[in-house]
């Protein structure tokens, strides 16, 4: 999959408070967490296919939390990005391929020099489909891969939008914020 610096929307599924999440027409969602969510956006925002993302917290129990406590790890969330795709452009197995490529599944409270539950490895399904094919996906990931898989696949939750300031953070500040973590293959 090719990616490259190109126009992405920034709504995706009307994001806000917890409030309900829907795709524009044939569009779908999808919530993803890998550790810091800056360079998880970057890297989303590339791939062909993804309409709009934001990043915010998933998974948690506390309503409206901010970034200063999903820091401290006191609210249960994990930093996360939202993605609206088009599925006839990327299929969600192919975001989840990307999702196991871009992060270290196996490096459980952590990625990188990032430690705490916020940064975990983390799946949020819309719906059985979505469930199911997380599951396959994970399944076929550990196979590639010495250590075992710790990222947790859930039902998507209500998805707290995080701070503006966060939105497309590398985007904005011309950097790479999180670089992309190393993992231990199989040989």
């Amino acid at each position: 999959m090719a990616l490259r610096r190109r126009a992405c929307g920034k709504n995706p599924g009307n994001a806000g408070h917890g409030t309900p999440l829907v795709a524009t027409g044939k569009n779908q969602l999808a919530i993803f967490a890998q550790g810091c969510f800056w360079g998880v956006e970057e890297r989303l925002r590339k791939v062909p296919g993804v309409i709009a993302t934001a990043v915010g917290y998933a998974g948690g129990q506390a309503a409206n939390p901010s970034y200063e406590e999903v820091s401290r790890g006191s609210t249960g969330h994990a930093e996360a990005v939202l993605v609206e795709f088009d599925p006839a452009k990327v299929s969600y197995p192919q975001l989840l391929h990307f999702f196991w490529e871009t992060h270290d599944p196996t490096s459980g409270n952590a990625q990188g020099p990032d430690r705490g539950t916020q940064y975990r490895s983390a799946i949020f399904t819309f719906g059985a489909e979505q469930q199911k094919e997380a599951a396959a996906s994970r399944e076929e990931a550990q196979k590639g891969l010495r250590d075992p898989i710790t990222t947790q696949i859930a039902p998507a939750g209500p998805f707290w939008i995080a701070e503006a300031y966060h939105q497309q953070w590398d985007e904005r500040h011309g950097s790479l914020s999180c670089p992309l973590p190393h993992r231990a293959r199989r040989n």
